[in-house]
C-alpha cells in the first residue's frame, strides 16, 4: 500500500529534493530562519518539525536518528586537532558537527514544553522573475 507516501516533487528528482531538503534544514537550524517558496516551505516544515521533536530529548539514539535524517558527515580529525577539540576549540569542525550540536543544545530545549507546531510560515512577497510566493520560514519564540 502507498498510504501516506506522496510528497510534492519540487520539480526535482528524488536524491535531488532529498538533499535540498537536508541543506535547507542545516541553514535552519544554523540561522533559525530561512526565506524560500511556499511549496518548498510547506514540505520542508514535514521534515524539520520531526527534526525538533527528536531534539527535545537529548539521547544517543535520538542524535543517531537526527544525523541519519540530516545527512551529515563528519570530518576525521588528526590526534592534535581531537585534543584541541576536547579542550574546547572546535574550529577543527566541520559545520555538520555545528549542526547536530546546536540543535540538541539550543533548539531542542527552548521547545522542551510544547507539543509541536515549532514553526511558522510567514508571506513576504512574490518573486518578480516567475511570480513565485515567497515567504519566510522560521522557530516560533
Amino acid at each position: 500500500m502507498r498510504h501516506k507516501n506522496h510528497s510534492t516533487r519540487l520539480g526535482r528528482t528524488a536524491s535531488h529534493r532529498k538533499a535540498l531538503m537536508r541543506n535547507m534544514a542545516k541553514s535552519f537550524i544554523i540561522n533559525d530562519k530561512i526565506s524560500t517558496t511556499v511549496e518548498k516551505a510547506k514540505e520542508f516544515k514535514k521534515i524539520i518539525e520531526p527534526l525538533i521533536t527528536l531534539a527535545k530529548e537529548d539521547s544517543l539514539t535520538n542524535r543517531r536518528r537526527a544525523i541519519q535524517m540530516l545527512g551529515v558527515h563528519f570530518n576525521m580529525l588528526t590526534t592534535k586537532e581531537a585534543r584541541q577539540a576536547k579542550n574546547g576549540d572546535t574550529s577543527a569542525y566541520n559545520d555538520d558537527r555545528k549542526v547536530v550540536t546546536k540543535l540538541f543544545a539550543e533548539i531542542g530545549p527552548k521547545f522542551k514544553n510544547r507539543c509541536g507546531g515549532y514553526t511558522r510560515i510567514v508571506l513576504t512577497k512574490v518573486r518578480v522573475g516567475d511570480g513565485a510566493q515567497l515567504c519566510l520560514i522560521e522557530c516560533v519564540d
